[in-house]
């Protein structure tokens, strides 16, 4: 058990990678949040292409931009930082550059433009966390973390309002919205890199398995499942909502609202309350925390379609706490962990964790949606309690530390 750390707000930016950076993070999502819930319209409004073109496409983009995460990690190991983060918002500038360029129809230039938004958006958290794991250590490294997130939520929420006020201008607002996310882009990756962030490269021997110690492999499994919570407020509960309570779509809109407030609001103070704790201990509890949520949704579904709707919603605040706890111990439960010289690998191991169940959750919520609440919850509560038995019982090679 450690003693719980006080972060000052010039404290938390300096250890966030300083002010020019934590600009460079709100500009960098800001742009994803104009682009990125309306990329799918742009390919079907803007190119006329048809939405299973679009979707296929946007897969494609997503899969290669994971593949090319294991090459992120062994730049990171090289030493690179602040290069690694600016490379990551370059390609994303390249991307919307093809997007503006493609014509109407023309499917491989749109193909290609979500390729290079899927790999700047699967490099960019590795990046980002192996940056800020150079400039801060310890508590205030996590703290920086969870700054780095509320942050990023709080830009992608203002950037999807932008957005959504931009599509009554139909085509042109859509072209004009991307040039925006483009600059953007632009302007993030040059701030980024002006940081000059570089850590000393890896010259040591890596371990016997070649990568992270084996103790993060149980962690890397249970993330996949951990993974799952993000996507409740965005698929799971608008189903539950609308398609089987029968209510309207505000509720969904509201709890997705609500969602994105309270991890602005919560996300560093919690991360800090908790950081009196192992940080083991904590992502243990997450899944405890979540496991209750999911408890909580199915007595809820169970009211009908009366009281069911104002009881999910309370619910989702119980499940955003476990959000909350679970980001704010996960990403730094890993960077304590792992050897640093091989700290680039293990974080692009974690993000490849999270893109594939964050990649499988929405087949998976709805296919046990479909055979009704009970299976739907009941699977994540049997799975989520799972993932949090492995975290609590895997001690590290058997010796206490404050992770």
């Amino acid at each position: 058990m450690v003693t719980t750390t006080k972060i000052r707000p010039g404290a938390l930016v300096r250890a966030s990678g300083g002010p020019r950076y934590a600009v460079a993070l709100a500009v960098d999502a800001l742009g994803t949040g104009m682009l990125r819930p309306f990329l799918l319209l742009y390919g079907v409004t803007v190119l006329r292409l048809s939405a299973s073109v679009t979707g296929i496409a946007m897969t494609v983009g997503i899969v290669v931009g994971l593949v090319c995460v294991p090459a992120v990690g062994r730049w990171l190991d090289r030493g690179a930082r602040s290069t690694v983060v600016a490379a990551s918002m370059l390609v994303r500038v390249l991307g919307v550059a093809l997007l503006l360029a493609a014509p109407a129809g023309h499917v491989g230039l749109f193909t290609t433009a979500a390729l290079f938004l899927g790999i700047g958006n699967q490099a960019w958290p590795a990046a980002h966390a192996a940056l800020v794991a150079t400039v801060a250590h310890g508590r205030d490294r996590d703290a920086a973390l969870a700054g780095g997130r509320a942050l990023r939520n709080a830009g992608l929420g203002v950037g999807a309002l932008v957005a959504t006020a931009c599509l009554a201008g139909g085509t042109t607002a859509l072209q004009v919205l991307a040039a925006c996310t483009g600059l953007a882009y632009f302007a993030a990756a040059a701030l980024a890199w002006s940081v000059h962030v570089h850590a000393h490269p890896a010259v040591a021997a890596e371990d016997s398995d070649g990568g992270p110690a084996p103790r993060l492999r149980a962690l890397l499994a249970a993330n996949v499942i951990y993974v799952f919570c993000l996507n409740v407020p965005e698929i799971a509960l608008p189903l539950v909502l609308v398609t089987q309570l029968h209510a309207s779509p505000v509720w969904p809109a509201a709890i997705f609202v609500a969602n994105t407030v309270l991890v602005v609001t919560l996300q560093v103070p919690v991360t800090v309350l908790l950081s009196r704790f192992a940080r083991r201990t904590v992502l243990a509890l997450s899944g405890v925390v979540l496991t209750a949520s999911y408890l909580g949704f199915l007595a809820a579904t169970s009211l009908g379609a009366g009281w069911g709707a104002p009881a999910v919603a309370a619910v989702s605040v119980v499940c955003t706490i476990g959000e909350i706890i679970y980001a704010g111990s996960a990403t730094a439960l890993v960077t304590a962990l792992a050897p640093p010289r091989v700290l680039g690998r293990a974080l692009a191991r974690f993000q490849l964790s999270t893109g594939f169940g964050l990649a499988v959750s929405p087949a998976v919520i709805t296919a046990l949606a479909s055979r009704g609440p009970a299976v739907l919850w009941g699977g994540l509560t049997a799975a989520t309690l799972f993932a949090s038995a492995t975290v609590a019982r895997d001690p590290g090679r058997g010796r206490r530390s404050p992770s």
